[in-house]
C-alpha cells in the first residue's frame, strides 16, 4: 500500500534521478567527452562525476611501502632452461599472489613504446568537430570513441574518455581507423599478440601445463585497442578516474605514461603503480581466474584523478568477446579435484562479457555471477 509519506519520500529520489538523467544526457550530447569541458576552463567537477566518500576506500599508506609490484625481466627468457624457469616461477607468484606484474625487455622497442602513447594524445587532441563525428555509443563499430561505456547505468561518471578497437583476430581495414592514429595502432597491436602467446606460454608453465595449453584454449586469440584519456582535474578529491574494478577479459597489457595515478588492491589497500619507462603492466582477467579456479588472481584497481594532465593509457585486452562462438570455459580440468572441486560454472566469453558490460563499473565482483562455491 502506498501511503502519503512514501509519496513524499519517493518524490525527491524520482526528480533526483530524472535531474541526473538529464545531466548525463546533455553531457553526452555535446560529444565533446570530459576533455572539452577542461578544454573549456571548467573549475569544478560536475555534479554526475562526484564520487561517494567510500568509493575512494584506503589510500596508498606507509604500510603499503612494504609492497610493490613484481618486475620480470625477459632479458635471459630464451637464453636457457634454469633462466626460463626462473622467469616462470616469477610469474606465476605474482599471479597467484598480486594478479598484477610488469615486465621489462619484452621485446617491443621503447620507440613503438612512445609512438603507441603519442597516438593516443594525437586521438585526442584533434579537433572536436573531428571528434565528434566519431562519438558513439554503437558499439558494433570498427572504432568506438565517448566518455564512460556505462555512464548511464553507473552510480557515478569517471572523469576519462576512451577510443577501442577489436584488433583480432579480424582486424579492421586502415581506412576504418583515424589516420591520427592508425598506423601506431595496428602495428602495436602486433607486437602486444606476439608478446601474449610468450605470456599465455608462462602462464600455462606456471600452471603446470603443457606451454600452448592456454593459447590452445583460444585465450590469445582476440585483442582489443583501448586508448584512455584522463583530463587534469580541478577538484581531484571529488572523482575518479576509473572506479574500482576487475578487466573481463583473459589478461590485460597495459602501457601508461609517467604521470602514473594507477593503484591496485592488495591486502585491503591500495598499491601505488608507479611508471616504469619501458615497461609493461599485466594483469590477471577475470576469465583467467575462472580457469584456473582462482588459483591466479583478477585484482581490483582503479586510476585515480589527478591535477596533472592529461594522463593517457594504453590497454589491450586479450579477449574474443567480439567473435560469436559457442564455446565453453570453465574451471582446467587438470586444475581440479575431489579436494579442489570446481568453484565455477561453465560459461561462454560472450555470456560474461555481457553480464559485465551490463553491471558496469559498479565496483563489485562480477565472478559472483558464475561462481558455484
Amino acid at each position: 500500500m502506498v501511503t502519503s509519506s512514501t509519496m513524499e519520500t519517493a518524490v525527491p529520489l524520482i526528480t533526483s534521478y530524472s535531474n541526473r538523467r538529464r545531466e548525463l544526457q546533455a553531457f553526452d550530447d555535446t560529444k565533446a567527452g570530459v576533455k572539452g569541458l577542461v578544454d573549456a576552463g571548467i573549475q569544478k567537477v560536475p555534479n554526475i562525476f562526484i564520487h561517494p566518500p567510500d568509493a575512494f576506500g584506503k589510500n596508498s599508506s606507509d604500510k603499503c611501502k612494504e609492497f610493490s609490484i613484481p618486475t620480470i625481466d625477459f632479458e635471459c627468457l630464451d637464453k636457457d632452461p634454469t633462466s626460463r624457469q626462473d622467469i616462470v616461477e616469477k610469474v606465476r607468484c605474482a599471479s597467484e599472489t598480486f594478479g598484477f606484474f610488469q615486465v621489462v625487455n619484452h621485446g617491443i622497442p621503447v620507440s613503438v613504446l612512445e609512438e603507441a602513447l603519442h597516438g593516443v594524445h594525437r586521438f585526442f587532441d584533434q579537433d572536436s568537430e573531428v571528434k565528434k563525428q566519431l562519438y558513439t555509443r554503437d558499439y558494433t563499430k570498427k572504432l568506438v570513441y565517448n566518455t564512460n561505456y556505462d555512464l548511464f547505468s553507473s552510480p557515478a561518471a569517471n572523469w576519462r574518455d576512451t577510443f577501442s578497437s577489436f584488433m583480432a583476430p579480424s582486424p579492421p581495414q586502415p581506412e576504418e581507423l583515424p589516420a591520427a592514429c592508425r598506423d601506431i595502432m595496428m602495428e602495436y597491436s602486433k607486437q602486444v599478440m606476439k608478446l601474449g602467446i610468450t605470456l599465455f606460454e608462462l602462464l600455462s608453465k606456471a600452471l603446470g601445463l603443457d606451454p600452448n595449453y592456454l593459447q590452445d584454449m583460444e585465450c590469445a586469440k582476440g585483442l582489443i585497442f583501448i586508448g584512455h584519456c584522463y583530463p587534469a582535474c580541478p577538484q581531484p578529491e571529488l572523482t575518479l578516474g576509473a572506479t574500482k574494478h576487475t578487466d573481463d577479459g583473459f589478461l590485460t597489457v597495459l602501457l601508461q605514461d609517467q604521470i602514473g595515478a594507477l593503484q591496485f588492491l592488495h591486502e585491503d589497500h591500495w598499491i601505488d603503480v608507479p611508471p616504469l619507462p619501458g615497461a609493461l603492466i599485466v594483469n590477471i582477467a577475470d576469465l583467467l581466474q575462472l580457469i584456473t579456479n582462482d588459483r591466479f588472481k583478477s585484482v581490483e584497481h582503479r586510476v585515480v584523478a589527478n591535477h596533472i594532465g592529461p594522463r593517457v593509457s594504453v590497454a589491450c585486452f586479450f579477449s574474443t568477446s567480439v567473435m560469436p562462438s559457442t564455446k565453453l570455459y570453465g574451471p582446467i580440468k587438470e586444475l581440479v579435484s575431489e579436494d579442489n572441486p570446481p568453484k565455477y560454472r561453465e560459461t561462454t566469453v560472450q555470456e560474461y562479457v555481457s553480464h559485465s558490460f551490463s553491471k558496469g563499473l559498479d565496483g563489485e565482483s562480477r565472478l559472483q555471477h558464475f561462481r558455484l562455491i
